[in-house]
Order: C-alpha cells, then structure tokens, then sequence
C-alpha cells in the first residue's frame, strides 16, 4: 500500500475482520508504519472487540468520525444495507480527500452498482466494485481469520471508465491478503456467482429445511453420513445474509433454479423409466466436472487452462548420459484412442475400449462426447465403455467443446459434428487455437457446411447445424489422415458418395476402424470413398500401444552405446512405420517380434540395441509416414555420421507448433550444426560414442514432441539440457517422465513462473 494509507472498513464483521487481519498480517499499519486501519460499525462492541484483537487502530460508530483524509474505503456490509450506507457516505464526500478509493465486497454487483449511481448521482470513477470468493458459517468480528482470503479468488467489476489507479489499488490491497484478483463484468459475475454460490446455498438451505420438518428427523440426522454433511455445511450460512443476497440477485438466480429444476426433471424421469443409461450419463458427466473442479482450484494440468491459464509452468532438467536399457510398454495409440471414442458412441450399442491413452487430449475427447449426452464409464486403467447413442442421438452441448491441444480431435469432431442437428463451437488451448483448421472448414463448406473461423481460419469453430451435407469428391492439397478421415466421418451423414484423393499414403486408423463397426469404407490405389446413411455397430477395440510414443525410447537407445530395449505391444500400422523404415536405412540394429494383429490393427514388440547411426536422404515417400517422428528423428540425425536430409515435409511447419524452426532453433542452441529450408532441413552429424553437441535452454513452445526430442538429446549431450514449456507433454504421453528414469535417463521437473 503506499505511504500514509488510511484505510476505512464500514462493517466490522466476518468478512471486514478478515480484511483487517490480512492486511495487518501483511504488516500493514504495523509500527513503524505509516498506515492506518480504521472501522465504523453500528456496534461500538465489535469496534472495541477489533481494537482489543489489534485487529484496527481505532473505530467509531459513526462514519464522519473515520473519514478524514481517508484514502481507501472498504464497505463490508450485507448487500441490502449498501444503499443506506453510500447515502451516507455520499454527504460526507465533500470531506473526504478528492483521490479517495471506494470499494466493496458484496456478493451481487448489478444491485450496488445502482445503489451507487441512486447514491451519488452518477457511478464515481474512483468507485471500483469487487467480491471476495470466500467466507465462512461464522460471523463477526471475533471470527476474524487473516488467512480467509490466500489462495482464493476475488472478482473486481470495474466499468470501462473507471480510474486505472484506483483499480490497481485495490487489486494491490487483495493481493497483500494473498488472493488472487481476477476481472469480470457487471452481469457476468451475477450470473455465474448465481450457479456457483447462491444456488448451491439455496438448494442447502431448502433441503436441511425438508428434513427437519418430518417427524423422523431425529432419526434422518442421527444416521445422515458424511456426504450430507459436507452438502449441506452451508445451510449454517447466515440467514439475513443470504435472504439479502437472494433477493438482490433474484433474477439471475432464478434463471439458474430454472436450469437445475429442468436438469433434475430430466434426472427424475431418467429414475421413473428406469433409463440406466441415462442416469449413468448424468452421474458420470458430474463426476467428471467435478474432477475439473478440483484441478481448476489447484491449478493442476487437466484441463484448467480451459478457465483459467496455470500461473506455473513445466520444465524439463535432463542431466547428460544414461543409459536405456529394460522392457516397457508406452501407452496406447492416441489417434486409435480418439477414434474409438468417436466411433463408439455414435455406434449401436456397447463398445468396450482397452488400452485407452488416458492423456489430456484423449480426456478432452471423452468429456466432449459426455457434454453431448454419452454415457461412458472410465477410464480405469485404460478401460472405457461407451454406450452408443447412434448415428442421430447426439444431444446439444450446454457450451463450446474443449478439446485441450488436441488438433487431431478438433479436425475430426469438424467433420462429424457438420453433421449433426444443433449448433456447435470447438474451442482449444493456446496453442491450438494458433492452427490452421481451413484445411477441414474449406472441403466441409463444399459439402455445404456452414463454418465460422477466426482471423487465419483458426479455433474456434463455430459450426451451424441443421445443413444438408452432399457427398464431394475431394483432392487434398497435400497429405493429412486428420483432414481425410474429417471428410469421411461428414460423409457418413451426407447424400451420396464423399470421395478423398491423398497425394500420398497417410495413416488409415480411421477406414480399418468404420469397417470393423460395420460402416463399409472402399478403397482402390490413392483414394478411398464412402456412401453415407449407413450405421455404425458396437464392436471391441484393444488399443496397441502409441509407435509415435515409441519412437522417443526407439531413437534413444538407438543413440546410446550399450543399449538394449524391447517396447512391447507397438501399433506397427502401414502407415505409421515411417520411423522404423528410416532409423533402419540409418543402420539402427532393430528387430519387430510377436508380429500380430488385435482389432484389425497389425502389432509387434520392438527389440532394439545400440549400432552407429550414418546420415541419409530420408525418402521422400516416408516423410507422411513419420510426420509426428521427426523431432525425434532430427535427434537421432545428430548423432548419426554424415548428414541427413530432410525434403517434402513442409507439414511440421503447422503442427502444435512450427516443428522444423523450433527444432532449428533448439539444435543451434546446443550446437548441433544444421540447415534450415522451407519444406526440410539438413542435420549434420558428428557420430561417434562421446558427447556429440553440448547443453543450454531450449523452448519447446509448448509442443509436446519438442519437448520429448530434446530430452532424449541429454543422452548425448556434454552438459545439461534444459526444455521450457513441457506441461503439454501430458496431452500425448502422461507416463513420459516415468518411463525415461526407468530405462535410464536422469530428467528432473521444475516449476517456474
């Protein structure tokens, strides 16, 4: 606070009392200080209470006997009483210095808003409007807490002219309680502390009121456990208070009971008709909002960016050496495990999913299909059951769809949901929302889709329902297994015959998957064609494990003298066998054993030793089959002997980020010598069994692979390697860290601001 603050607290209860207490906690007003605390409040025995817990230096019942030379004034009063007290503090205005701060805590904004502007005769620009999310079922000032507001959020509502330094006054003020300060407006706070506050306290206090007017109450209470317990904590909530509250927010408070009576009317009859599926999709849904709840307060990685960005950030610390050496399984095929999710609920029936990537890109793609009416159960250790709701039962989403980093996922559900009935928007994270999605919105409005993009055609999507899609025949410009399999899924629901042409072979997940949930997709040389108006049937699938995954632990223990290692269970589709053809034509000692095939998809453990690497014109006709492999790949380069070539695959520019530069970038960092070009590079390798380029700070700009490629480099580094930004690694590969200090390597996680 600045020097010679006079803070002014009108309202010495819970939530003033706390207020005090932080602030003297935080050695505001502390001898020596210039700083005063100052209250008025209607009971002189409350001021005297907040003198005695030296919680204020002095206090009056009467305001004009605090507000000389004030500089802050803090009105904790119940919202009702706002408008009396600003009256009165509106005559005492000409007293006070002109840069005094007004602020509030109320709980509702648009009613003190208008309280201010009936008060003063217009809303003071100095007048800056906020709300501590936090509280307690104890009040006055005796239950002052000073740790009442860390780590919780507070609402300021400025308007747009209201002064920038009286804002940052406030905020500063919060901040020294050690709350968060968030910004919001007027109408939008109301609305939502309505569902997340007012609601709630409302439904507590109805319910404890039932029970306690039967005549087995005793009995009801005597064995309620502790659930009832925690829902209805709250009900011991002051009730002048929330009598205050409800009638000052009624509207949008009403607006949000006429949301829960319809959502808990649809759960009724769900109860009636003895509909499980509805239930479970109902239960599960709130499960797993509930779980984002939760990350959302402690600011861990699932999802939270959704709300709110995490203030901490990852990184990866890579000592040099190791060895890699042992038998591990990575986890399951994420675009497998997208699809299957996709597939199976719009299929017919129950569709059982093992070896499901429980990553974040694979959980926004659950909770997406959640939103929209399926009901799943899991994951658990890699199971998922889907209950299909066929190729029409898709419900409207009360809001955007997330899908996290998951450009795969956004591609695919642009495609299906061109279909649908209702309108939708898919939105992502930062780093998603910087990708080109023109790619699918450009061939889905031939087919006579109605998309809207942002500036550049990136996220979010906003895709109109209700549009009849014609079949098209289709020449992708260049080759994508997201924008093929986008057009064959909005086949299904168009007239007619949806054709695509790939100017080269890419990952064909999707076609084996639709024909083996009896949706018949054909194929002849380099295009594949369906008809749509089929339906898709429930079947099993067994997730293998993820060969991009793979490929890090392959290409480490192809670098590191005296490794051995066998990867079990390895998705080894046509394909995606680019990076096992390429280390292989690099020499790399690597055997496919236990060759099978699990759910229409080829599988093999991968048994791969230590042999010298040498540099090659990497075939063009491999690059689509490794495109996701390459970051990796660009390490192996730089270990190899010569120089390895890289043309055709100017594809890594629009991944999650620009593959090639930040490759670039991160190899010139640590010294291994490389040339950049606009569909490739040339990667020159020193080979040998020393250290082969030395250590630094990379960026991996919040690319997943990046990160996982430069962490491998530690293997053959001469000094530490350091990788910013690697929170996202979780998207693809949520055991990374795990398996790498398995087989040998020495990574450490750090956070930072």
């Amino acid at each position: 606070m600045p020097q010679s603050s006079r803070i002014v607290i009108v309202g010495l209860g819970l939530i003033g009392g706390s207020l005090a207490a932080a602030l003297r906690q935080a050695k505001v007003g502390q001898q020596g200080d210039d700083c005063v605390i100052l209250a008025c409040d209607p009971d002189a025995g409350e001021i005297r209470r907040g003198m005695d817990m030296g919680l204020i230096d002095n206090g009056s019942t009467c305001m004009g006997d605090v507000l000389d030379a004030a500089t802050l004034v803090v009105l904790a009063v119940p919202v009702l009483a706002m408008s009396s007290v600003m009256k009165a503090l509106a005559g005492y205005l000409s007293r006070m210095a002109p840069d005094v701060v007004i602020t509030d805590v109320g709980s509702t904004k648009a009613t003190i808003r208008e309280a201010a502007i009936e008060a003063f005769g217009e809303l003071p620009e100095r007048l800056v409007l906020g709300h501590p999310i936090a509280g307690s079922e104890k009040s006055g000032v005796a239950a002052s807490n000073p740790d009442l507001y860390r780590d919780h959020k507070v609402i300021l509502t400025p308007e747009q002219d209201t002064d920038e330094k009286a804002q940052r006054l406030v905020e500063t003020m919060w901040r020294m309680t050690g709350a968060e300060v968030l910004y919001m407006g007027v109408e939008r706070h109301d609305q939502v502390l309505a569902r997340t506050s007012h609601l709630p306290h409302l439904l507590a206090f109805s319910l404890v009121d039932t029970l306690a007017r039967q005549d087995e109450r005793l009995e009801i209470f005597r064995y309620a456990a502790g659930g009832f317990r925690d829902f209805t904590r709250i009900a011991g909530s002051d009730p002048v208070m929330w009598r205050d509250i409800f009638q000052a927010n009624r509207d949008a408070v009403l607006d949000a009971l006429d949301d829960f009576e319809n959502g808990l009317a649809v759960l009724r009859e769900a109860v009636i008709q003895g509909d499980s599926d509805g239930m479970l999709a109902t239960f599960d849904r709130a499960r797993h909002a509930r779980h984002y709840f939760e990350s959302l307060l402690n600011q861990t990685s699932y999802q939270a960016e959704y709300q709110m960005q995490e203030t901490a950030k990852l990184r990866y610390r890579v000592a040099p050496g190791g060895s890699v050496t042992g038998r591990i399984r990575v986890p399951g095929d994420k675009s497998i495990s997208h699809r299957s999710i996709m597939l199976g609920a719009l299929s017919e029936g129950v569709t059982e999913v093992s070896g499901f990537l429980e990553g974040e890109d694979s959980l926004a793609t659950l909770q997406a299909f959640r939103e929209m009416g399926v009901a799943i159960e899991g994951p658990h250790q890699g199971r998922v059951t889907i209950h299909g709701v066929g190729m029409r039962g898709l419900k409207k989403p009360a809001g955007p769809l997330y899908v996290g980093n998951a450009g795969t996922a956004m591609r695919l559900f642009a495609g299906l949901l061109a279909g649908q009935e209702f309108d939708t928007e898919l939105t992502g994270d930062t780093s998603l929302t910087r990708r080109p999605m023109g790619r699918v919105a450009d061939p889905l409005r031939l087919m006579g889709a109605v998309i809207e993009t942002s500036e550049g055609g990136r996220p979010p999507l906003k895709i109109k329902g209700e549009q009849r899609l014609n079949g098209i025949t289709y020449d992708m410009p260049m080759a994508s297994a997201q924008v093929k399999s986008c057009l064959l899924l909005a086949g299904m629901y168009a007239d007619g015959e949806t054709r695509v042409r790939e100017p080269a072979p890419t990952r064909d997940h999707t076609e084996r998957m639709l024909n083996g949930f009896g949706y018949p997709v054909e194929r002849e040389g380099d295009t594949c064609w369906l008809r749509g108006g089929g339906k898709l049937v429930a079947a099993p699938i067994d997730v293998p494990s993820d060969i991009s995954s793979a490929t890090f632990f392959l290409v480490a223990a192809a670098i590191t003298p005296g490794s051995d290692l066998l990867l079990e269970h390895v998705g080894i589709n046509p394909t995606r066998i680019g990076v096992i053809n390429i280390l292989k034509a690099m020499g790399a000692d690597l055997q496919l054993e236990n060759l099978r095939e699990v759910g229409g998809e080829p599988v093999a453990d991968l048994h791969i030793r230590y042999a010298p690497l040498k540099g090659i014109d990497i075939p063009q006709d491999q690059v689509p089959l490794a495109i996701d492999e390459f970051p990796a790949l660009f390490i192996a380069a730089a270990n190899a002997q010569g120089t390895t070539r890289l043309r055709g695959a100017e594809e890594l520019r629009v991944k999650e980020s620009d593959r090639l530069q930040s490759m670039a970038d991160g190899m010139t960092i640590i010294g291994i010598d490389n040339t950049l070009y606009d569909d490739g590079i040339d990667i020159v390798g020193k080979g040998g069994e020393g250290a082969n380029y030395g250590g630094g700070r990379v960026d991996s700009h919040e690319d997943h692979r990046i990160a996982m490629a430069f962490t491998i480099a530690g293997l053959r580094a001469s000094a530490p390697i350091e990788i910013d930004d690697c929170a996202n690694v979780a998207t693809s590969f949520p055991t990374f860290v795990e398996l790498t200090q398995k087989v040998g390597l020495s990574l450490e996680e750090v956070r930072y601001d």
